[in-house]
């Protein structure tokens, strides 16, 4: 090994007397490089290596040549780049490759060697770093795309990436990001040589006997790609990103149409078909002289909104679904949030979207998200009315949706409009229990703003008995507070006693409790923390007794370094916690009342 190792040190040499020769390296920073680079060498020699040797001798590689670059420009000498740079760029390449060929599955290692070999203009490197990568991940197609696209833009290598592509079919015929950047390199190919021939000819040479392909020119070969492309991968979606990659592309309007008469003949019965050909409509050519004012302009992409509407009412007639009426009511609400300085074309967006909506309730077909956004508009119009009959259209539509009823009713607290107590019974009745915290908070907040005192504490003994242990534990925290609230001490007290007893209980729940003891000025600290932590141990459950109570450990030793404790007291506390913890917890606690005890928690 040692041999090896000397070897690879002496192979340096020629390089670093360079370096010290011309300027940039002094000779004890040579020394320091080779005492440096001898102990990285002897990390990859070990008979066990790991592969953040490899990465750590890379990055001191790369550091070395980021130091020559800048103190070349700083002195500004040029020269020599062969007998320098280029002897640590093939030591790197060589280094990557051992650690790939170790670690064949890093796909990371991998594509670190190709940034750097883009980096340092290592182009035919590039292209075997890429065949090797293939080699063992041709299973990846986002490879296969690095790997074409580098050949395109880095080598400018049309056929190559043709090449790369068709592989990569071969390997992966269904996947549409594949054909979709294929069909985009062959329009790219035809843009470049549509260039190439214009420059020619505005410099009048002669071609001989070359010539250019009018149908390679005019994008055939994609047209090719997306026949091929379609005819293996169903879909409006796929269809319709194609044509877009076209459009990108100003000599494609044959493309473009074909593409479009496809879209419009075989997926008719796909929603996303008439939602693209609806916006198409707000691409149209102006009006000429009416554009020239405010008022000109909103008109005329009023008309064109009309135009768009006027095909979303015709897909409407062979697609009557709630995804269509999704992509109508989407593309309404997204022209109504444009911002505009003619009240009149935004009146008409909100009037329009309010139809629509209507109409898509109506059908059943409206999607849940939205009736917040059709609430939204009806109270910013100050429609009461309007806003309660939909809250309540909602409810009925969805009535399992506890995000439903929690807009809804918020809606009718705010109106101050029907039945809220007979609402909210209905609401628990109807959703799923384990997800109805959300309405039982909102009860207790209007029944607190609404209700007398005896109608409230009902709530909160409802709540209580609750057989999901959330909402029991949140309702019986809710109760002691506005127990403390509205009958001060003695009231949560009593409230305490009376709940501690039954579970499920909270952490929380004896916290504040201990926080309102603490508020009192006559009571034993110390005697009621201990009560309240045998309490805690008989009422939590056995899974999280280790993890729940050692907290409560800590902050009982805390409350008796406080002004009102004893801390005299504390030895005691640690002695009876450490007797009480078991395995883990015993760890925890040690490190954090040590840390407590120091004055960092």
């Amino acid at each position: 090994m040692a041999e090896i190792v000397q070897q690879r040190i002496e192979d340096r040499i020629p390089e670093l007397e360079q370096l010290e020769r011309v300027g940039l390296f002094t000779k004890n920073e040579v020394k320091s490089i080779i005492k440096r680079v001898t102990a990285l060498e002897y990390k990859l020699h070990r008979l066990i290596i790991n592969k953040e040797d490899f990465i750590a001798y890379i990055q001191y590689e790369i550091n070395v040549l980021e130091l020559i670059k800048k103190r070349r420009a700083h002195i500004h000498y040029h020269f020599k780049r062969e007998e320098i740079e280029f002897p640590i760029i093939h030591r790197i390449n060589n280094i990557f490759r051992r650690a790939t060929n170790k670690w064949k599955d890093d796909v990371q290692m991998w594509l670190s060697h190709v940034a750097f070999c883009k980096k340092w203009s290592t182009k035919n490197q590039l292209s075997k770093v890429f065949s090797a990568m293939l080699a063992i991940h041709p299973d990846k197609p986002a490879l296969w795309i690095m790997a074409a696209k580098s050949e395109l833009e880095d080598r400018n290598s049309s056929e190559s990436a043709r090449h790369l592509f068709l592989r990569a079919l071969r390997f992966h015929p269904n996947d549409k990001k594949v054909y979709q950047e294929y069909f985009r390199m062959e329009l790219l190919h035809a843009e470049k040589l549509r260039k190439q021939k214009k420059e020619l000819e505005k410099a009048e040479m002669n071609l001989g006997e070359y010539e250019f392909s009018a149908e390679i020119l005019s994008g055939k070969l994609a047209e090719i790609v997306y026949r091929d492309a379609t005819g293996k991968i169903k879909g409006a979606e796929f269809v319709i990103s194609l044509l877009n990659i076209a459009a990108i592309f100003d000599f494609t309007k044959e493309l473009q149409d074909s593409i479009l008469q496809d879209l419009q003949t075989k997926y008719t019965e796909d929603n996303l078909t008439w939602d693209f050909m609806a916006k198409r409509e707000l691409e149209a050519p102006g009006a000429g002289e009416e554009l020239q004012t405010a008022k000109g302009r909103a008109s005329e992409v009023s008309r064109r909104e009309e135009r768009c509407c006027q095909v979303y009412e015709e897909g409407l007639k062979s697609l009557n679904t709630e995804p269509m009426w999704t992509c109508y009511v989407a593309f309404c609400l997204e022209r109504l949030k444009r911002k505009t300085n003619v009240q009149e074309l935004k009146e008409k967006r909100q009037k329009r979207l309010l139809a629509v909506l209507q109409r898509a309730h109506d059908s059943s077909l409206l999607k849940e998200d939205y009736y917040k956004n059709w609430l939204q508009i009806l109270l910013s119009s100050e429609d009461a009315e309007g806003a309660t009959r939909v809250a309540m259209a909602a409810t009925q539509r969805y009535s399992q949706s506890v995000t439903v009823w929690s807009l809804s009713l918020q809606t009718l607290m705010q109106l101050g409009s029907g039945d809220m107590g007979k609402l909210f019974q209905e609401a628990l009745t109807h959703v799923n229990p384990k997800e109805s915290l959300p309405l039982w908070q909102l009860q207790v907040q209007w029944s607190l703003a609404n209700q007398s005192l005896e109608e409230t504490e009902a709530i909160f003994e409802r709540g209580r008995l609750s057989a999901v242990a959330a909402v029991a534990m949140e309702m019986k925290e809710k109760y002691l507070d506005w127990s403390y609230t509205v009958g001060g001490y003695k009231k949560a007290r009593k409230t305490f006693t009376s709940l501690q007893e039954v579970r499920p209980l909270s952490k929380s729940f004896f916290t504040r409790m201990i926080e309102i003891e603490k508020e009192q000025v006559s009571v034993n600290l110390t005697d009621f923390t201990e009560n309240v932590l045998l309490h805690f141990l008989d009422a939590v459950s056995p899974e999280m007794m280790f993890v729940l109570i050692l907290d409560l450990w800590l902050d009982y030793i805390q409350e008796e370094l406080g002004p009102q404790g004893q801390p005299e007291n504390c030895g005691k506390i640690h002695w009876r916690a450490m007797k009480f913890l078991e395995g883990e917890s015993v760890e925890r606690f040690i490190s954090k009342y040590t840390l407590l005890q120091t004055g960092h928690i």
